[in-house]
C-alpha cells in the first residue's frame, strides 16, 4: 500500500515512518525544509514538500498514495481549524485515513474507559470532539494515543524530566495511561486496515501514578508535589490534562487488530 504521512519527521513520525516501511508500504511524508526532506528519506520514506495548512498538497498526496495517517499539529495558528481542514482534505484524496486523536478527551475516567466510555475533555484537548466525529462520519479511522513516551521524548520528558526538582500534582496519586512510542507506532500501521468510522485506544496499561513517574524521573533529584494553581504557571493548560486520573483499556485495538504492545514497563524504561 501507498501511505502519505502527515508529521513524519515529528516525535511519533520518527517512529510511524519505518514501521510502515517495515510493514511493506511505500511512504511519502509531508516536509517544509531540505533538512526534513533529508530525515524522510533517512527513515525511508519519499518526501512531499509542503506545509498542513497547504490543503491542495495534501489532497493532491493523499490521492496519489491512496492511504494517508495525519500525525501532524499546527500551534502556531487556530489548531482546530487547521486539523479540520487539513483532515477533511486528505479524506477527499484517499481511500484511506487515519487520524490522530488522545486519551485526555475522555477526562478523570472514573474506573477503566473504553472507546464507547463518555467523553469529559479539559479544555486543551476539547476542540478533538467535533473534528474526530466528523473524521469517523466520512469512515475515517481514530487512533487515540495514551501519554506516549520513549526514546528520551515526549511530553513526559518535556515537562518533568528536565526540572531540577522533578513535580507531581496533588499527591499524585493520578493513574497515567501510557504507551510507548514504537508500540502505538505499530497500531497506526495495522489501522490502516480497520473497519471504516473505527476508534482504537492505545494504552499498554500498566497504569502507573504521577507520582510514580516522577520519582522515577528524578534518578536522584528530588521530587516535590505542587497544587493545580502552580501547575498552571510553569505549564499552562496542559497542567489541567497532567492532573487527569486515567485507566483505560486497548482491548479492542488487541481483540480487532491483533495490537500487542511489547513495551509494559514504563517505570522501568523511563
Amino acid at each position: 500500500m501507498k501511505v502519505f504521512v502527515t508529521g513524519g519527521t515529528g516525535y511519533i513520525g520518527r517512529s510511524v515512518v519505518p514501521a510502515l516501511v517495515r510493514a511493506g508500504h511505500e511512504v511519502t511524508a509531508l516536509t517544509r525544509s531540505d533538512k526534513s526532506a533529508e530525515l524522510v528519506k533517512d527513515l525511508g520514506g519519499t518526501p512531499v514538500r509542503g506545509t498542513i495548512t497547504g490543503t491542495e498538497v495534501l489532497r493532491e498526496a493523499a490521492k496519489a498514495a491512496g492511504a494517508a495517517i495525519h500525525l501532524a499539529q499546527d500551534f502556531d495558528g487556530d489548531t482546530p481549524a487547521i486539523d479540520r481542514a487539513a483532515a477533511q482534505a486528505m479524506q477527499q484524496g484517499a481511500e484511506v485515513y487515519v487520524h490522530s486523536g488522545g486519551t485526555w478527551v475522555y477526562g478523570d475516567t472514573d474506573g477503566v474507559a473504553t472507546e464507547s466510555s463518555p467523553y469529559n475533555p479539559p479544555g486543551i484537548v476539547a476542540w478533538r470532539l467535533d473534528n474526530e466525529k466528523e473524521v469517523r462520519a466520512r469512515g475515517g479511522v481514530v487512533v487515540v494515543p495514551g501519554l506516549v513516551y520513549g526514546r528520551g521524548e515526549g511530553l513526559i520528558e518535556t515537562f518533568y524530566a528536565s526540572k531540577d526538582v522533578v513535580p507531581y500534582i496533588g499527591d499524585g496519586e493520578n493513574h497515567w495511561d501510557l504507551v510507548h512510542v514504537d508500540d502505538i507506532a505499530d497500531l497506526y500501521v495495522r489501522a490502516l486496515n480497520a473497519a471504516k468510522g473505527s476508534v482504537y485506544i492505545g494504552v499498554n496499561e500498566a497504569r502507573p501514578t504521577a507520582r510514580q513517574v516522577s520519582e522515577v524521573l528524578a534518578k536522584g533529584k528530588q521530587t516535590r508535589s505542587i497544587t493545580i494553581e502552580e501547575a498552571r504557571q510553569e505549564m499552562g493548560p496542559i497542567a489541567d490534562a497532567f492532573a487527569l486520573d486515567q485507566q483505560l483499556s486497548s482491548a479492542k485495538a488487541r481483540d480487532e487488530l491483533g495490537w500487542r504492545p511489547r513495551h509494559t514497563d514504563p517505570l522501568n524504561e523511563l
